[in-house]
Formats: C-alpha cells, structure tokens, sequence
C-alpha cells in the first residue's frame, strides 16, 4: 500500500471514524480541530458541577456502533457502559396526559392496544417491514458512496429498493396502519428532525421506528461525549495527530491539488484531504470560486434539516415525575412541522424535548440537583436574538411546568442558551442548521452533495451534509465510507 499523509477537517464523529480508518491502514493522519475540544456538536459544557451533552443525546442504533468499535478488534464496553432506558422516553398529550414508551416490546404493544384496539397487529406488521427496509438500508445502502445512480443499478438492489417504499410518503404509509392520533404522532415524531414534514419523507424511514421500538433507547453513562472519548482513545492508539483550536482558512490549489493548508495555527502540507467540516462552508468560503463544487445557488435551493433553540439548565432540586427523554407533544404537531419546513418562521406553538440526564446518571449534576437539556425545532436561516431566546424559554418554561405539575423557575442556578447563531459561530453551520441536510427523495443517496471534490483531485467530503445523512450512526459510518475512497483517488 502507498501510505499517504492524510489531513482531516473537523473531528466530528465522520472526521475521527474517517481518522480512525485510514490511521488503521497505515496512512499518517491528522485531524484539525477548529473548536478547543474534539467531537465535533458532540461537545461538552461543564458549569458548576454540572456536565452537559452539547448536541446529540439520543443514542439509538446500537449495532452501528458495535460493528464501527469491532474494526478495530474493540467494543463499546470496552470504554462506556450502555444502559437501555425503560421507559425509552415519555410523550406528553397534555396535563394528566402521558404515554411511555417501554422497552419491552410486549409492553409496547400493550400501550397500542389501549389506544387503538387491534393495534398490536398492525404494530408487528408495521415494524416487520420496518426492520427489512432497516436491514437492507443498513447493509446495502449506506455503505455507497452514491457518486452515480449506477451503484444502484442491479435488479437484486432494485427490487428490494420497491419494498423499502422509496416513493410513498411517511405520513401516508403510518396512516395505512394507525388511526389513533397519538399512535401516529409517537411513530412520525423520529422523521421530525430528518428534516421534512412526514408527508414529504419517503416511508423508507419508517426504519426510524424500527430502530426505536426495537432496538432501543440507550444511555452511555457519563453522557454522549463518552463515544468521543472513546473513539479519541482509539485514534491516538493509532497515532493519529489531533490538533485542537486549529481552525482551516484556506485551501490553496495548484494542478487541480491541494497543496497547501492555511489555519489559524501555520500551514499544513497533505497528499489528501478530508473535509468534515460543514460542506458548504469549504466548498464556498475555503476553495476558490472555479474549483468549487456548487453554487450559492444550489446551496440555497437544498432543503436544510431544522436548527434547534438549546437551553442547558441545571437546578438545585430534584425534578420530579419525568424521564430521561420526555417529549413535549401537548401543541399542534403538523402545525409546527410547516412553521419549520413550509413556512418558516418562529412557531407559534412549538413542539419540544426536554433531557434529564441526571435520572440516569448522577455524575453529571451535583448532588440533590437535576440536568435538564431543552431543545425547540427550528427553522434554519431565521433572525437570531437573545431577546427571542429568552420569549421562547419563557413559553417553554411555563408550558414545561403547568404539564408536569411543579415550578422550577426558580430553583435554576446555571442557564446557557444556544441557537442558530452559536451554530454558525462554533460550526460555520450552514444557515445555523443543526442536523445536515433534509432527508427527502430528492436529496437521497447520490442526489445528496457528493463526496469527491469534482475539480480538485485529492479532496474528499464527509459528514451529514453528505451520504449517508444526518445523525451520529450515519457521521460514524460516513467516515468509514470516505475512507474507502482514499484509495479510489
């Protein structure tokens, strides 16, 4: 093999499973770290004793990490300790209007029966082929590098791609089994954060449901930045270089190559180069205007996934009847999805999520306190302010507490918000979106952002603007696939 010198931008999860690989192959590697800590949105803030989750805190999809660990001869265990969470997560309807979801899936189908009689039935059916289009999508989708339409066209591929409901929408095929209105809010609330309104998400992601029903909701204990850790370890065993407050400035082209790395830290020299830093901020602001991919144009013509409104919150006492994940469904689902997607504005009566790390985990607030996460989907590209953070924590608040039944205004002791303009600061996130690229038809696959530079021959791409798509599994298995082009250069 010819070993190269391979630079990676950013150590988000694609960029250190990206590092990973090729460290893995004997290539010398080394990753540039704009932020002062690795992990990409999967950062941590700690404030008086308490430890916060910056982004990512749902860790679904256990075997994609698993086989990701098992590359090099290691497991999860090896470094954090899993907990599957019962109940997974909690949906509020209202006051006095709760539903858990368990783990087991005989009790889960109790909880359908009790709403829609009949229900458990159409559940197994639903979820059977959910976990086929799981199956083939996991195996024989997500691992292409979707340059061309091409890699999909084999008759095996394309009979299953009929039965994995690429064409029909979401929202049409939940209704084809459920009429329960909360059966069908709990079954397309995943598809909210993919990045479309279930009527305009391929039922494909009906392996979504798949994922949460049957394989669980999981904790890592200590917090998600376990995994970062974790993956970290790996990469310096490997000797891959990571350099953190090291942001990239420019790439200097010759020969249709990248010859020359400016940052924030000196010049760095590579024979290729791996972007997983946000797509369209190389693509547009790093690389001169002949040798990019897209257009402004294109760019403002993709459809974004949301951008969120972040509260971390901790408080000096004990917050009581809620779960680790509690989803906050007491307003109009549909009517937030278009204030996201269709017509986008600050929601007039938003949807939330709050976190509570600390029912399962009492290293991450200090004794006797609580550490609550609160997340508000948004619309990507809106006017950021803290006069419009604070009106939106207000509501939340209040809504948060005439739920639950208790008060908690004033027993909050740290308080940090974060929203679109944090994105776009820490992240060079494209119009301050928080998740990457929507998930719809049109953007799936090799309709996505491609992965090679198309006018430079040693720069690649990966990340969730990218394939496979948004969310930590897909960062994981984007890096590995990025990976494998390398030696296709």
């Amino acid at each position: 093999m010819n070993n190269k010198h391979i630079v990676v931008i950013g150590s988000g999860f694609a960029g250190l499973s990206a590092a990973c690989v090729l460290a893995k192959q004997g290539h010398k590697v080394t990753v540039l770290e704009k932020n002062d800590q690795p992990g990409g949105r999967a950062r941590i803030w700690e404030q008086n004793g308490f430890r916060f989750d910056m982004g990512p805190s749902w860790y679904w999809m256990p075997d994609v990490f698993e086989n990701f660990f098992a590359l090099f001869g290691k497991k999860p265990a090896d470094y954090y300790s899993l907990k599957r969470l019962d109940p997974g997560y909690r949906v509020y309807f209202g006051k006095d209007d709760v539903l858990n979801v368990p783990a087991d899936m005989a009790a889960i189908e109790t909880v359908f029966e009790q709403l829609e009689p009949g229900s458990s039935k159409a559940l197994r059916e639903f979820l059977s082929q959910a976990e086929y289009k799981y199956k083939v999508g996991m195996g024989e989708y997500v691992f292409r590098p979707s340059h061309s339409f091409t890699e999909y066209f084999d008759l095996n591929l394309i009979k299953k791609s009929f039965g994995i409901q690429l064409l029909t929408s979401m929202s049409k095929h939940v209704r084809k089994y459920f009429k329960n209105p909360k059966l069908i809010k709990l079954l397309e609330f995943p598809v909210l954060f993919l990045g479309a309104t279930p009527q305009n998400t391929p039922a494909m992601y009906s392996m979504m449901n798949y994922a949460d029903l049957a394989l669980g909701t999981w904790y890592p204990m200590g917090g998600m930045n376990e995994i970062v850790k974790a993956i970290v370890s790996i990469a310096e065993e490997l000797g891959v270089d990571i350099r953190l407050n090291t942001e990239v400035t420019k790439l200097h082209i010759e020969n249709k190559a990248v010859t020359n790395i400016a940052t924030t830290q000196g010049d760095f020299k590579a024979d290729v180069v791996i972007a997983g830093a946000d797509y369209e901020h190389v693509d547009r602001q790093l690389i001169d205007e002949p040798y990019r991919n897209y257009t402004g144009k294109y760019w403002d013509s993709r459809t974004m996934s949301p951008s969120s409104l972040l509260f971390y919150i901790g408080t000096n006492k004990r917050v009581e009847g809620i779960e680790h994940h509690n989803l906050f469904f007491d307003e109009d689902f549909e009517q937030h999805a278009r204030e996201i997607y269709t017509e986008p504005q600050w929601p007039s009566k938003p949807l939330f999520y709050v976190s509570c790390t600390s029912k399962t985990d009492d290293t991450v607030a200090p004794e006797g306190g609580e550490n609550l996460f609160f997340l508000m989907p948004l619309a990507p590209g809106l006017q950021d302010s803290d006069a419009m953070r604070e009106k939106y924590f207000d509501l939340m608040l209040a809504r948060f507490e005439h739920v639950t039944g208790q008060s908690i205004r004033h027993n909050i002791v740290v308080k940090r918000s974060y929203a679109m303009n944090d994105f776009k600061a820490d992240y060079h996130s494209y119009k301050g979106n928080a998740y990457g690229l929507a998930n719809t038809l049109s953007q799936t696959a090799f309709l996505k952002p491609s992965m090679r530079a198309k006018h430079i021959k040693n720069l690649l791409f990966t990340g969730q603007l990218t394939v496979p798509g948004p969310g930590v599994p897909p960062a994981l298995i984007s890096g590995q696939v990025v990976a494998g082009e390398v030696e296709r250069l």
